[in-house]
């Protein structure tokens, strides 16, 4: 086989006209190694230095699936271009499809972000890097993966942004860990990198993803499964299933079709820093790491992230202010706001003012600040940044920045919201993520911060009071047409009040119980045909979750028959028959719901899927699975009631059909993450005062105005400084 991959390599070379030399530099190899592997003196090729070849080559899909194969040894070789690379199997074909799909829609998504966050407006920031210290980085014979014996010498790894994906690919061992301070442009970088390898990608690479490691923790997870994890609530197409045991997601990751872009190591839960890099030592993915410099160094310096090089993200300086600031506001007879401000800094460094603005404006991030807020021909002027009676220091001046910056962008002349209660909504958000311990915002979680009684009593309270009153008023109304009594319809009213708000509040609670916490969004849509895995994974904590409220509404109906309530048309039912009839119905709908299982499906792979679009699906999805719970479960006592009575009453079957599927909704709301988030998120948290009236709305607006920025599925303030500002400020 060795033989075989340097004839074939050193045809490739020699067609594309170059020598060992150019070769070597173009992929970052060294000449004798080159020359080994040309004369099969180097056995089995590391497939990373065969990328690194077949990049250097600038080889076609074909030509480079070729190379790969003969390098693990797959097909044999033959003269370039005489012979078909083996035929795809099923299952590689389904991952090259899910991979090229995914790529669709991290390119995508990334691409808005970069948008919406104005990178290319005018021009990016020059982030800029050098190579960090020895003291952070494995030994260069395992970044260039050296064989044994062999020597290497430090990369020439200094770089820009737009140089990110080139100096990556100089590295044999693809991995690589970008230091830099709060603020310094990691996450810019991050999704840059992404982008240009998109750019270049062709079928069969790996896709890379930005991860947020801030919501991973490595002691109850391992770092592969929570991979797959995030990238199904990311993009839930790939939780279809591949296998008996795995999805699409896993069979990427375990596929080595994933390079994970890890952004945010220093962000990790405080203790899990060390536990981390170990499990990251433990694979030998390709992937990118960003981190603060203290939070990676503090655990790197006894044992760095294995065959990893750093570099480390180099401060702005006073040329680049002064290329940026004038061209992101107007001119006014050829001079600028900022000129002033930028002479002052050039002309006179020694001055105390000048110190402390030089000093801040230092990183991305602040000068991202003071772009929104002076920048704006309707901003203020930048020269009080210079008064230092106001701002004497620069912690000072940064607290003034990022105290500016939401009053600066929520200053519209006609806005939304209310601008003085912006700051205490998105103070609330802080505090909740703070409880959470994460930095992810889902939609499905408001609310999770609460106490597990107060939220199933919530619950309880509202889902009650829907029931009592509808039930009350069809009652009634159903009472005075037909002649009877108006006050059966508040004893109804009541009863039923108190007996699905306990029903429901326990179910809520055993839904938390079972489902770690919080609901997760459903991230499927409904089909024609079933689906056997999802029945069987889903079945048996539905049908349980059915059953615990069930027993709730039983007791209830038990106690209410006893005390000749005659609630639901069950008198003279008993205690011990009421109490069944409330089991039954609570495992009736247990049953319906988990056999609607079997009719969900995961939702296109390949449509861009954000919270607002997940909160879309979710919604569809519970209003057609519960209503039709609903409608089985007003069959179910109306066949109750017949057998009971031996008759049923014509109103009965009306006002059943008509109240089922809306209890059916009722339920929805107590079991799902949709129904959590209508309770919580647009009734309770905004009727209290902690956030607006129309939350999805202001989430999505918050994102265009750059407070908070869209990951995957969820929201994140757009940087830890304006969260912890927030914090202290709420």
């Amino acid at each position: 086989m060795t033989i075989q991959f340097s004839v074939l390599l050193r045809q490739l070379r020699q067609q594309a006209g170059l020598t060992q030399e150019e070769l070597a530099d173009r992929a970052g190899l060294s000449v004798r190694t080159i020359r080994r592997l040309e004369t099969g003196v180097s056995a089995n090729p590391q497939l990373d230095t065969v990328r690194l070849l077949a990049d250097a080559l600038g080889l076609q899909p074909d030509e480079r699936a070729r190379l790969l194969a003969v390098a693990d040894g797959q097909v044999p070789s033959e003269p370039a271009g005489t012979e078909e690379v083996r035929p795809e199997s099923p299952f590689e074909r389904r991952l090259a499809e899910a991979a090229d799909d995914l790529a669709h829609a991290v390119g995508a998504r990334l691409g808005r972000e970069e948008e919406l966050r104005r990178i290319q407006d005018p021009f990016p920031l020059p982030v800029r890097w050098d190579l960090a210290p020895d003291g952070v980085m494995d030994h260069w014979e395992n970044i260039c993966r050296s064989a044994p014996g062999e020597s290497a010498a430090p990369l020439d790894l200094v770089g820009r942004l737009p140089d990110i994906a080139h100096v990556y690919r100089r590295i044999p061992s693809r991995r690589l860990v970008v230091l830099g301070r709060a603020g310094s442009g990691k996450s810019v970088l991050a999704v840059r990198f992404v982008l240009d390898l998109l750019r270049t990608r062709v079928r069969g690479d790996a896709v890379p993803v930005v991860f947020s490691l801030g919501s991973w923790d490595p002691t109850a997870t391992g770092f592969r499964d929570w991979l797959a994890g995030q990238l199904v609530r990311d993009h839930p197409g790939l939780a279809a299933a591949e296998g008996d045991k795995s999805n699409l997601a896993t069979a990427l990751v375990e596929a080595g079709r994933v390079v994970p872009v890890l952004d945010g190591f220093d962000e990790l839960a405080a203790g899990l820093h060390r536990t981390a890099l170990d499990a990251l030592n433990d694979t030998t993915l390709p992937l990118l790491l960003t981190s603060r410099p203290g939070e990676y160094a503090a655990v790197a310096g006894t044992d760095p992230l294995t065959a990893a090089a750093a570099v480390r993200l180099i401060d702005l300086t006073v040329a680049d202010l002064v290329d940026y600031l004038p061209r992101t506001t107007r001119k006014d007879s050829g001079a600028t706001a900022w000129d002033p401000v930028l002479n002052e800094l050039h002309d006179h460094p020694g001055r105390p003012a000048s110190g402390n603005l030089r000093a801040v404006l230092t990183t991305p991030l602040m000068v991202g600040l003071a772009r929104a807020i002076y920048s704006d021909p309707a901003g203020r002027d930048p020269a009080e940044l210079l008064d230092t009676g106001r701002f004497g220091s620069q912690y000072a001046l940064e607290d003034h920045l990022l105290g500016s910056f939401i009053p600066t962008v929520y200053r519209d002349r006609q806005p939304r919201w209310e601008r003085e209660r912006v700051r205490g909504w998105l103070s609330y958000l802080a505090r909740h993520l703070d409880k959470l311990d994460t930095s992810d915002l889902a939609w499905w979680q408001l609310g999770s911060s609460m106490r597990r009684r107060s939220r199933m009593a919530v619950v309880g309270l509202l889902a009650g009071l829907v029931v009592g009153v509808l039930t009350g008023s069809m009652i009634s109304l159903v009472g005075a047409l037909a002649g009877g009594p108006v006050m059966l319809g508040l004893v109804a009213a009541v009863g039923n009040w108190l007996g699905f708000g306990l029903a429901l509040g326990l179910a809520h609670g055993a839904g938390i119980t079972f489902g770690g916490g919080a609901f997760e969004p459903s991230r499927v849509r409904l089909r024609t045909r079933g689906g056997s895995r999802q029945l069987r994974r889903r079945f048996v904590p539905r049908l349980l979750i059915g059953v615990v409220g069930g027993a709730g509404l039983g007791v209830v109906l038990g106690l209410a028959c006893v005390a000749r309530l005659d609630p639901m048309g069950l008198f003279g039912f008993g205690f011990f028959g009421g109490f069944a009839a409330g089991a039954g119905f609570g495992a009736l709908v247990g049953l319906t719901w988990g056999l609607m299982a079997g009719l969900e499906a995961p939702v296109d792979l390949r449509s861009v899927v954000g919270p607002a679009d997940l909160l879309r699906t979710n919604r569809s999805t519970v209003v057609a699975g519960f209503a039709g719970c609903g409608l089985v479960l007003a069959v179910a006592h109306l066949l109750v009631i017949t057998v009971a009575l031996d008759y049923v009453w014509p109103a009965a079957v009306l006002l059943d059909l008509v109240l089922g599927p809306v209890i059916g909704l009722v339920i929805g709301l107590c079991l799902t993450a949709w129904g959590q988030w209508v309770v919580f998120a647009r009734v309770w948290l905004p009727l209290t005062g902690r956030l607006p009236w129309h939350v999805a709305e202001f989430l999505e607006d918050a994102c265009r105005r750059g407070v908070l920025r869209q990951v995957g599925a969820v929201y994140q303030f757009r940087h830890a400084r304006l969260h912890a500002h927030l914090l202290d400020v709420g």
